[in-house]
């Protein structure tokens, strides 16, 4: 063969092959999914929520993974058995330079201080992104984590997936059908926290484990030295790396209420938190950490769905919402064991639901109306419910950005993340003091009045430090 013909025989095959790569499904047989037909993608963060986030998206092998990263080894042990062909890095800034042309999109299951940083260098070279939640860690953070998903017309997805469930859109249907009336008053509450909060920072000076890039996982918080009482699940109750019980379940319980009334950013927001005595008259102060248990009471005007002004109260650490007069007082509301709930207390009547907009019910003079006597289901549904809420997001990236409905994008997770937030700048506010002992001067504890369009407290200034956290040096948003 000539060096001519080897040339066009090269070429033409290169070209056959190129389009039998990308000849859609249909014509190669039912079933069948091409290659180009599967979205890759990157998870960052491969242990816990992050191993379940990832092989969710992953769907039995229906999309590629085609890197994971981690900062720690042992995390992602269990999913290098699982996924065998994908590669694995520690630094998402590595991960994303190496593999920035091989994805498409990229899941940010982390600690919450991390979200804001990894999900922006993402979405900075335009990859759909999924980020746990709390979408951010501070108010600062969702509002420009929103923009910028806005401004490069990137699919995203906040992780709380009850969003996507269908019990919710139950609720959404009851109320559009006037079963309650307007709602004034939301009360909701959790049991969290489950692991150790409203206690003193433990001694650190540990050795790091050779497993673990400790500089890595601190990323844009300030130094410390490693703390083996943090990780992998602890570093929830410190306000360096969590968000508190708000944070966790906060993005959960709260979606059906903001969903159903339409609300969106709070006008003003007060709390009390639980105190700890070790020594008679003088309670801890820990300010670096969250509070045992907390109140926060947050006020939202009136919306075009639900045009009455409304209350919101939230309470975790133990605390419960006084039992309504119009549920009979041998009723568990909320989630079965009433751990977690939600009630919403309108005009005409009463709906409440648990954890992912579970367990939803209606009660009317004193009794629970029936479901065949509700309103029928006539919004479409996610299949598969929260557990589709990862594919729902998967086939919206493969359709485009603008083309499909996700539950909860960050044009409404980022408004709805900075009002959860609002009320942990409240509790952290409120331990603001001048002074020791019994002497000491709690300088914070008033109502705090929000101009949410440029993000300030407009009457006790000393709160606004807990809109935007200043970053270690190195680190940008």
């Amino acid at each position: 063969m000539s060096n001519h013909s080897r040339r066009d025989f090269i070429k033409n095959a290169s070209v056959a092959a190129t389009s039998f790569y990308i000849v859609p499904r249909h014509v190669l047989g039912k079933g069948y999914q091409a290659p180009s037909d599967k979205l890759n993608i990157m998870g960052i963060g491969g242990g816990g929520k992050g191993y379940s986030d990832i092989m969710n998206s992953y769907n039995k092998g229906a999309e590629n993974i085609v890197a994971v990263v981690d900062v720690d080894d042992r995390q992602v042990a269990r999913i290098k058995k699982d996924l065998p062909k994908a590669n694995f890095y520690k630094d998402f800034r590595t991960a994303l330079d190496k593999e920035g042309n091989n994805i498409d999109a990229v899941i940010v299951s982390t600690p919450d201080h991390t979200h804001a940083t990894i999900a922006m260098e993402a979405m900075r070279r335009k990859k759909h992104v999924y980020v746990q939640k709390p979408l951010a860690h501070d108010i600062y953070e969702a509002r420009i984590i929103a923009e910028k998903a806005r401004e490069m017309q990137v699919v995203t997805q906040m992780g709380n997936q009850g969003s996507s469930g269908d019990g919710v859109r139950t609720m959404i249907e009851w109320f559009d059908g006037g079963v309650i009336g307007k709602v004034h008053s939301v009360q909701v509450w959790t049991n969290r926290p489950v692991w150790p909060q409203g206690i003193k920072y433990p001694s650190a000076g540990f050795e790091v484990p050779k497993e673990l890039d400790w500089d890595l996982w601190l990323g844009p918080a300030k130094y410390r030295e490693y703390n083996p009482a943090l990780l992998p699940f602890k570093w929830r109750g410190w306000w360096d790396y969590g968000t508190g019980a708000l944070g966790d379940m906060g993005c959960h319980l709260l979606d059906p209420p903001f969903k159903v009334l339409g609300i969106r950013d709070a006008i003003d927001v007060e709390c009390s938190v639980g105190s700890v005595f070790l020594n008679d008259w003088v309670p801890e102060w820990i300010p670096e950490g969250c509070p045992p248990s907390s109140m926060v009471t947050l006020h939202y005007g009136a919306t075009k769905r639900n045009p009455s002004p409304v209350t919101l109260t939230w309470y975790d650490g133990g605390l419960r919402a006084p039992h309504p007069d119009g549920i009979p007082s041998t009723e568990t509301i909320g989630d079965p064991d009433g751990s977690n709930g939600v009630i919403l207390i309108g005009s005409k009547g009463i709906m409440t639901c648990g954890t992912y907009g579970m367990y939803p019910k209606v009660y009317k003079n004193g009794k629970q109306v029936p479901a065949e006597e509700l309103p029928k289901a006539k919004l479409p549904r996610v299949v598969g419910g929260d557990g589709g809420h990862n594919t729902q997001w998967v086939e919206a990236c493969k359709a485009g950005f603008g083309k499909m409905e996700v539950s909860s994008p960050f044009d409404y997770a980022g408004p709805f993340t900075e009002s959860v937030l609002m009320g942990n700048l409240a509790i952290r506010s409120y331990m603001l003091r001048e002074g020791e002992g019994r002497t000491a001067k709690y300088i914070g504890r008033q109502k705090l009045n929000w101009d949410a369009t440029n993000m300030r407290i407009t009457n006790f200034d000393p709160a606004n430090q807990f809109v935007r956290r200043e970053y270690r040096a190195g680190w940008t948003l």
